[in-house]
């Protein structure tokens, strides 16, 4: 059966000055799929990720989601990025609002919900992702993986159609990488459609459907996780593997 199609890229190529970051990529996500993508640094992951929801612009190519183009700026852009959650290496929580009005905000000013309706569905979201206690606190209150539990609570709360993840646990300390993990798998479980840029190969082991890699720009593989780790076909694969898969 053919997944429907939710994200697709196709021949999208970006330079930043002389260097080619995006070459002739084309990828499509189905709705429901978890895709993870991986591999060297500089290879374009964070790049190719920003691009779904033009954080970074393209020179060419097209973007496509739910079956149409990538608005170029204002309201449908606007809309857009409400329709495609993203969840950053830092936490971008606004400091000076509590957890609960970090979650109550975008839905009030873009989705146009009252405040008691976003109120209640922030409270759900936070006792969803593990911090319903922490409702009133501020950011700088929380721990690392508390604030990047509620920025994915708070990407939740706009009801996106996708969720990118940016290395989301690349600036946690290591006893808090599993609880965001965990929150993450069980998003999977319940059929979020996520694009996760990650250097957890457990995670992309266990939750992805599908795994990307790759290396100077381009998609050098596209397979199941089972077939990536166990049979890498390319050698830039095998390369990247053994030097990680060692530790």
């Amino acid at each position: 059966m053919a997944v429907e199609p939710l994200i697709e890229l196709r021949d999208v190529n970006k330079h930043f000055g002389d260097l080619h970051v995006l070459q002739d990529i084309n990828l499509t996500v189905g709705r429901g799929e978890v895709v993870v993508v991986i591999g060297p640094s500089g290879s374009g992951k964070s790049t190719l990720c920003r691009a779904i929801n033009r954080l970074e612009t393209i020179e060419s190519g097209e973007i496509v989601l739910d079956g149409q183009p990538l608005p170029e700026e204002g309201k449908p852009l606007a809309r857009l990025r409400a329709d495609v959650g993203m969840v950053f290496q830092a936490f971008n929580l606004f400091a000076h609002k509590t957890v609960l009005e970090n979650l109550s905000l975008g839905q009030v000013k873009v989705r146009g919900r009252k405040k008691e309706e976003a109120d209640k569905r922030s409270r759900e979201l936070l006792e969803r992702v593990g911090v319903a206690d922490q409702a009133d606190k501020y950011p700088a209150q929380l721990s690392g993986g508390q604030q990047q539990r509620v920025a994915i609570a708070r990407a939740l709360a706009m009801e996106p159609k996708a969720m990118l993840f940016d290395e989301p646990t690349s600036a946690l300390d290591p006893e808090m990488i599993n609880e965001v993990l965990e929150v993450m798998k069980q998003l999977a479980r319940d059929g979020m459609t996520m694009v996760v840029v990650t250097h957890e190969m457990g995670f992309a082991r266990s939750a992805a459907n599908r795994v990307v890699f790759m290396a100077d720009g381009r998609i050098v593989e596209d397979r199941t996780p089972d077939e990536f780790f166990t049979d890498p076909s390319s050698d830039r694969a095998k390369d990247f593997l053994s030097k990680i898969l060692k530790h």
